[in-house]
């Protein structure tokens, strides 16, 4: 499985458009070799370089497994939105306090739906842990 961006290559910068320093949309991402045997995907972005620990800045999950695109500033293929480490559900765009800080946005191929209601990404990583078949990650930098 893989996952892109149209607008950045893996470990190269985010355009400051997808960040608090610009739009703050989500930029487009590209899924690529969905293993035919999901049921659904989990989109995870957080930011590992925080000093207070690994913040979550987007949690997409239930997205259907026929989708291979994720459109700029969009939710797509029927995804429900989780939420991030600011308590709310949406997409918050790098925004570093100091330094180059590492977006990684994590795709997971999964064997079922999840039935939860307004997961964080630690409890989507819970549920999720057994039904996972796949996984890929797209690795953007930012620095302010």
């Amino acid at each position: 499985m893989k996952i892109t961006s149209p607008v950045f290559a893996n470990q190269e910068n985010i355009p400051s458009k997808y960040t608090c320093d610009g739009e703050n949309i989500n930029p487009p991402l590209k899924i690529e070799d969905v293993p035919n045997v999901t049921v659904s995907l989990v989109l995870i972005m957080d930011d590992p370089d925080t000093p207070n620990g690994t913040f979550v800045h987007w949690v997409l999950y239930n997205i259907d497994p026929q989708a291979r695109e994720i459109v700029e500033d969009s939710v797509t293929g029927g995804a429900m939105l989780g939420i991030t480490s600011t308590k709310q559900k949406g997409y918050m765009g790098p925004c570093p306090p100091f330094g180059v800080h590492r977006y990684f946005f994590k795709l997971y191929a999964l064997d079922s739906l999840l039935s939860v209601d307004h997961p964080t990404a630690d409890d989507l990583n819970l549920e999720m842990d057994t039904h996972i078949i796949d996984g890929a990650t797209l690795i953007g930098l930012y620095a302010r």
